[in-house]
């Protein structure tokens, strides 16, 4: 190659950068491109500018810049920069520009968006490039530089490259794979092995990125030869311990990329349905990663690590990447279930040797830019629920999925009560509001309040472990105090589908157009779980009364407060305010009547009030608070006389036993409240006395004869159910539903036969 100058160099190169970041057609011939391109022209040209200039100057030591260089962003930003002075460029920024213009070429390649005849250029270009030189030895070689960006650049070059290869089915480099399986066979703090994860990592990514259909054929070819590697690595990376590191920083980089790359492992096991033993590494020995959260690490890296950890149980892991369909005419994993038990297994072993105790649960102040609190900077301490989240999603869904294959009830039972002990007196510390001690059912909304996809996942766990025992019970069980006594266990130990249901609907503030979202949304799993709680809910409809009748009596005793701690504000969507939602809670458990007390509630005919008696003057305080309107007004103007609401007027001539308890709370209890009846200041202590005049009895009495009405828990769940289904069907005829809903529809149409059955008895 003819020696050039380095300001030549600059200028040439800047011009492919400027006609390749526009995806233009370049007329220059393709082996001088090649040739531009290759790393080791940097050297060549930086050594005959020192050459015919007469300076000592040989490069610079460990390849940075000198002081007085402009970044390769400026050069990025700045065309004019390129045509500096050939005393203050160097081989630096050269290696630089020349790894920019790779990467933008290939990225070019990858596009849909490139002209085809630009295309084929560009994509010659790379392969005399590839051809012509040892490029992947020339950037694995930059990885050993001190400097940081030289590096990080050239092992995202490299990956791009490693891809090109792959797709354009070319036969991978021996000295890059030979290079990798030297530095990952053993572990050492090596700045290679980030370099090199992060090169493997970022392939993946491809893989996961590009609309290709031969995604499980790349995948195959890129990982075949480091199927051992990958678990040669694993081994002696985690068996080594923390304090045996000299430099932490280090350990905790190749931690993190580590991970990464797992997670991807994982992800193209469930999505590409691909099979390694790679990908079953966490399943195989999941102590490994597990142990991390034991080392005396900082708090981040155990959260990274129980975050994983969740993904992986839940299925989640790479769901950003991964938006395609699963290919077709896969064979299936024939190991997935097994992995999946044994990672439940280690999960709940771990919980034992205490797990939750090695956890970090203060929160730490979010710093923009840092990690330390600037001067003068207050830090509000708190629970750091991100991590609470993940560790009782980490304990329900290894129950559940331990559960699928166990046989003895009475196994089940210990493992739950002990298990979800152990969660709650993990939780108890760190909630604000306190939890109460009469309804362990709350800890689910006060944990998952802030996210949703976790709280439906935790419901919906929490509902497969119940239908489990509930099935398994019936066959073992028949006295009917057994029966009881396992009703009651639900309740002990958190986990009784109608109250965590009634906990959700009471943040929402029963509103229906919430459940709406929430049923087209694809963020969660809100449907199954929904679905799974009607077909629940036609079969146990006693429980379920049961239930609102107790959330009645103890909202009369607390008014609103239930459980003596501020309540939730529900969120308005369409605005900056928020209005405090009612929250179903409990207060003193001697003062409240028992879940399975033998004062149970008569025969439903005989405590179902006439429809004539029926009081029509809404409650302000317990009637469905539209606390957001919908995301879409559904409402078109020429159904809107026939689809609205009639709002009804008082009715002289009947009086409420229930208005009347309700009016004899708020004076006993004296507490300032607006003109809907809602009480607009938190509290922190029950708004009704333990001493109170009204005798537990009467409060009971009175939830019994208006569990009907338009004040108690089980109408205001008819009501939402049944605006809920008309919303539905308004969008079914207008063809808006995303899906077909008929399912759902005659699932909502039975249950609202069920409750007109109750309400008007023959």
């Amino acid at each position: 190659m003819m020696a050039i100058k380095t300001e030549a160099c600059f200028e040439i190169l800047g011009q492919l950068y400027e006609k390749v970041l526009l995806g233009t057609t370049l007329e220059n011939d393709s082996h001088d491109c090649g040739c531009y391109l290759s790393p080791a022209f940097s050297d060549q040209a930086s050594s005959s500018t020192t050459c015919s200039e007469g300076s000592d100057n040989r490069g610079v030591p460990d390849g940075r810049p000198p002081a007085s260089t402009n970044s390769a962003s400026t050069n990025s930003a700045e065309p004019k920069c390129w045509k500096r002075n050939a005393q203050q460029s160097s081989a630096w920024e050269i290696r630089l520009l020349q790894l920019t213009v790779i990467r933008v070429m290939i990225t070019r390649i990858l596009s849909s968006d490139t002209e085809l005849q630009a295309k084929e250029k560009y994509r010659e270009i790379i392969k005399i490039l590839l051809k012509s030189s040892e490029v992947d030895s020339e950037l694995t070689s930059m990885f050993q530089n001190s400097d940081k960006l030289l590096p990080h650049m050239a092992a995202k070059c490299l990956a791009l490259l490693v891809y090109f290869r792959l797709k354009e089915k070319m036969t991978l480099s021996k000295s890059w794979i030979a290079f990798c399986q030297k530095n990952l066979s053993v572990h050492t703090e090596s700045d290679k092995v980030v370099y090199c994860l992060s090169t493997l990592t970022d392939v993946i990514k491809e893989t996961f990125k590009d609309p290709c259909s031969q995604k499980t054929e790349i995948l195959k070819q890129f990982l075949t030869p480091f199927d051992t590697v990958f678990e040669e690595f694993y081994n002696s990376f985690f068996s080594q311990h923390f304090e045996n590191f000299q430099d932490t920083s280090k350990i905790v980089t190749s931690l993190m990329s580590f991970l990464e790359l797992l997670e991807l492992l994982i992800a193209t096991r469930i999505h590409l349905k691909s099979h390694f033993t790679c990908q079953r590494l966490l399943f195989l020995k999941p102590s490994c990663v597990l142990n991390v959260i034991t080392w005396p690490i900082k708090a981040f890296v155990k959260r990274k690590c129980i975050i994983f950890i969740k993904k992986c149980l839940l299925q989640k892991v790479g769901e950003d990447l991964c938006r395609g369909s699963v290919p077709a005419l896969t064979l299936p994993d024939p190991h997935f279930d097994t992995d999946m038990l044994a990672l439940a297994d280690a999960i709940l072993q771990a919980v034992d040797l205490g797990l939750l105790r090695a956890l970090s649960v203060c929160g730490e102040p979010s710093c923009f830019g840092g990690d330390e609190v600037q001067p003068g900077g207050a830090h509000v301490p708190g629970a750091d629920h991100v991590t609470l989240r993940a560790a009782s999603l980490l304990i329900i869904k290894s129950l559940e999925i331990k559960f699928q294959s166990c046989a003895s009830v009475n196994e089940m039972k210990v493992d739950l009560q002990r298990f979800m002990s152990e969660l709650l007196t993990f939780l108890k510390p760190h909630l604000r509001p306190c939890l109460p001690s009469c309804n362990l059912c709350e800890w689910l909304p006060k944990v998952f309040i802030e996210q949703d996809d976790d709280m439906l996942e935790a419901a919906k766990a929490l509902m497969a472990i119940y239908l489990k025992l509930t099935r398994d019970c019936e066959t073992t069980e028949s006295l009917t105090q057994e029966k009881e006594m396992w009703k009651h266990h639900t309740h002990d130990n958190g986990y009784n589908p109608h109250c965590i249901f009634l906990f959700f609907l009471r943040n929402i503030g029963f509103d229906s157009s919430v459940l709406l979202d929430f049923l087209i949304s694809s963020e969660t799993c809100f449907l199954e779980y929904f679905v799974r709680y009607l077909k629940l809910l036609q079969k146990e409809w006693d429980n379920f009364f049961t239930i609102c009748k107790y959330f009645d009596v103890t909202e009369l005793k607390d008014n609103i407060d239930i459980c003596g701690c501020a309540p939730f504000l529900v969120e308005d969507r369409n605005s900056n305010q928020a209005e405090p939602g009612p929250l179903a809670a409990a207060g003193s458990q001697r003062n409240n009547p028992s879940w399975h007390s033998p004062a149970s509630p008569e025969p439903l005919r005989q405590v179902v009030m006439s429809k004539e008696t029926q009081g029509t003057l809404q409650d302000d305080r317990r009637s469905p608070q539209k606390v957001s309107q919908s995301l879409v007004d559904y409402d078109s103007s020429e159904d809107s006389e026939v689809e609205s609401t009639d709002q009804h007027i008082a009715n002289s001539k009947w009086t409420s036993v229930y208005q009347e308890a309700k009016k004899n709370v708020q004076d006993t209890c004296g507490k300032g409240r607006n003109e809907k009846g809602l009480n607009l200041e938190p509290h922190s202590r029950p708004l009704f006395p333990n001493e109170s005049n009204a005798p537990v009895s009467v409060l009971c009495d009175i939830a019994t004869n208006s569990i009907f009405s338009e004040g108690g828990v089980s109408y205001s769940t008819a009501r939402c159910f049944e605006e809920l289904q008309g919303a539905i069907q308004r969008l079914q005829k207008k063809n808006l539903f995303p899906y077909n809903p008929t399912a759902l529809l005659k699932l909502l149409k039975h249950i609202e036969a069920i409750y007109n059955k109750c309400v008007s008895p023959l």
